[in-house]
């Protein structure tokens, strides 16, 4: 029940970051899973560079973690990359503290100009401990992918993704979720 809610408030940050690109604006849908997390993100230009979106990551990698995030990122697409940089807020809902705060981050694929349907890439987001709130002392996300296109608006992607916070309490750093994805992301 607490995932299908989690999900419901994703589909709700969805709605309203793809209202808000407007209906001529580029944007894209992500959903990936592993083992023991399932991942949703939502983003949309609301001008020509500027992307916001948002997402969230529902792990049981040791224990239950819950991480929101809203991100506002400068973003370039061409043919021979993917690339965005820019401010993340993340929220961390644990079994071992809450808290959220903002970091900085970014993410980057290159095109193969042997195999153009294919791209390599990661992303990377860091919180520190000066602009947090709650239980968090500070945290990251980070992951590599390798995409594949298979439509103009549709890639399949492998990946592996790491994502921990420190803790001001008695459970200190821990590992939210790690391992391997597989996913897609809907481009529109």
């Amino acid at each position: 029940m607490k995932t299908l809610r989690q999900f419901a408030r994703a589909t709700l940050v969805s709605g309203i970051v793809l209202a808000a690109g407007g209906a001529h604006a580029a944007g894209s849908l992500d959903l990936n899973l592993g083992a023991d997390a399932v991942q949703f993100e939502a983003a949309a230009e609301i001008t020509q560079g500027v992307a916001l979106g948002g997402g969230v990551i529902n792990s049981e990698y040791r224990e239950d973690a819950t991480i929101y995030h809203a991100q506002l990122l400068g973003v370039q697409r061409n043919h021979d990359r993917d690339v965005g940089i820019g401010a993340r807020w993340t929220q961390f809902d644990t079994d071992y503290g809450n808290g959220g705060g903002v970091g900085l981050g970014g993410y980057g694929y290159v095109y193969l100009p042997q195999a153009p349907a294919v791209s390599l890439g990661g992303y990377g987001f860091y919180t520190p401990g000066a602009v947090t709130s709650g239980d968090l002392d500070d945290g990251y996300e980070v992951g590599v992918r390798a995409r594949y296109a298979f439509t103009p608006n549709v890639d399949g992607y492998v990946g592996l993704r790491q994502a921990a916070a420190g803790f001001d309490n008695r459970h200190g750093r821990r590992t939210l979720d790690r391992g391997a994805q597989v996913g897609v992301r809907l481009s529109f």
